[in-house]
């Protein structure tokens, strides 16, 4: 199998147009391995003899049919799409360790002679992006040495090469900020997912719910006490998960002395694993007078809020203690732009959906805020988080996305 077919058999996604891609397009896989011993797997898209390559890598999935490949190709650009160790599945996700998966991929990139590395950074991608370019900024020993959970990141045994250019698309201003501003704060009991009060439930009449086509209207004080209600109950997660991580520390303590007990070798061993219930229910979603946009009523998961909010799906629904510290906890996640912005002096491209149900107006000033450098520019396009129509009918915004990237790429950075 070779060029076109080569490049596109068997791959689904969103937007996917294989079509698109010119028949000398090839995808080559590859296993590597990071400087702390993970495996994981790549794919480079090419036509052969490009300088410049997108790095293309999100911490909790890995996307081999992300919509934009085939334009960048078509455009000269290669392509690098990068797995996570744990691609799928972000039970054990610590944003520290994912740093030496971006690097491996890095590294090899930079062994094939590109000469420009750019990072595409998309939705939770750019925020780990951003947080891999303020680590390799810094010199070896300087750089951090434990995750929020105490484990080793090893990141100042690694070879971090630095990026030349970010492109972000819907970008999240930080995992951990994404859920602290979509939990719901009216949980009373962590182990009960129908523990309520009242007073902070976002889907009572009584404080300001309606389903469409009304929608919501939040009044500023409760809006007000939801905010600092959510912030206490990640705080309070926060105490939960340290509390896990210290009794386990404890127990290997014991173990490494020879003084434990056959129980302290047992949590010496156990990693807990719970769930957070109840993690869609940003206000935002559901009036959209506030933080207006094109968006329509609901959250990024559907137009059901008790689907959303009491079911399954959702972010964080489950999690280690390692993993909330690391990525789900606005409180302690280092994997945020307003932690890590101000490193990016590169230059900067921000495209933006207007629709989007997940990323708000506010939060995309917050970020583009951050970033450190004098060469950044935002465009606006019409569509969902996905780049989808908005409605029906309507075209989608991600061949405009695309568009605006390349254009940038060849006004900023020369093709």
């Amino acid at each position: 199998m070779n060029g076109k077919a080569q490049a596109t058999a068997g791959l689904r996604g969103a937007g996917w147009l294989p079509n698109l891609f010119p028949d000398d397009a090839r995808v080559e896989i590859q296993s590597l391995t990071t400087a702390d011993k993970a495996k994981v797997t790549g794919a480079l898209y090419s036509r052969g003899n490009e300088k410049k390559v997108a790095f293309f890598m999100h911490p909790r999935e890995f996307s081999l049919a992300f919509y934009a490949i085939p334009y960048l190709v078509k455009a000269g650009i290669a392509c690098w799409a990068q797995g996570t160790r744990n691609a799928g599945n972000d039970i054990r996700l610590e944003h520290e360790l994912a740093l030496q998966d971006v690097a491996a991929g890095m590294n090899f990139l930079r062994s094939r002679g590109f000469d420009q590395l750019l990072c595409l950074g998309v939705s939770g991608g750019a925020s780990l992006l951003s947080f891999y370019n303020q680590q390799a900024g810094l010199a070896p020993g300087s750089r951090l040495e434990r995750t929020p959970a105490g484990r080793p990141t090893r990141l100042n045994d690694a070879v971090m090469p630095e990026v030349d250019a970010f492109m972000f698309v819907s970008p999240h201003p930080g995992q951990g900020k994404l859920l602290q501003n979509l939990i719901d704060p009216s949980v009373t009991d962590e182990g009960d997912p129908f523990s309520i009060d009242p007073a902070l439930f976002p889907f009572a009449a009584e404080n300001g719910y309606a389903p469409p086509p009304e929608g919501a209207r939040y009044d500023d004080d409760f809006l007000g006490k939801y905010r600092a209600a959510q912030v206490a109950r990640i705080g309070r997660i926060d105490g939960f998960a340290r509390d896990c991580v210290a009794k386990r520390a404890e127990a290997r303590r014991k173990v490494k002395k020879g003084t434990h007990t056959d129980l302290d070798a047992m949590v010496a061993a156990h990693q807990p694993i719970f769930n957070v219930w109840r993690t869609d229910a940003d206000p935002r979603c559901f009036d959209i007078g506030l933080d207006p946009s094109d968006r329509r009523f609901g959250s990024l998961w559907g137009a059901d809020p008790y689907a959303s909010n009491f079911g399954a799906i959702g972010f964080g629904r489950v999690c280690t203690p390692e993993s909330w510290l690391s990525t789900w906890s606005g409180l302690t996640s280092q994997a945020a732009f307003d932690l890590t912005g101000a490193a990016i002096t590169q230059p900067v491209l921000m495209v933006e959906y207007t629709g989007d149900n997940s990323v708000f107006p506010s939060d995309l000033d917050g970020i583009f805020a951050t970033i450190g450098s004098d060469k950044k520019s935002r465009v606006k396009v019409r569509g969902n988080h996905h780049g989808l129509p908005i409605v029906q009918g309507e075209p989608a915004g991600q061949e405009a996305a695309c568009t605006a990237i390349i254009e940038w790429v060849e006004d900023v950075l020369g093709l």
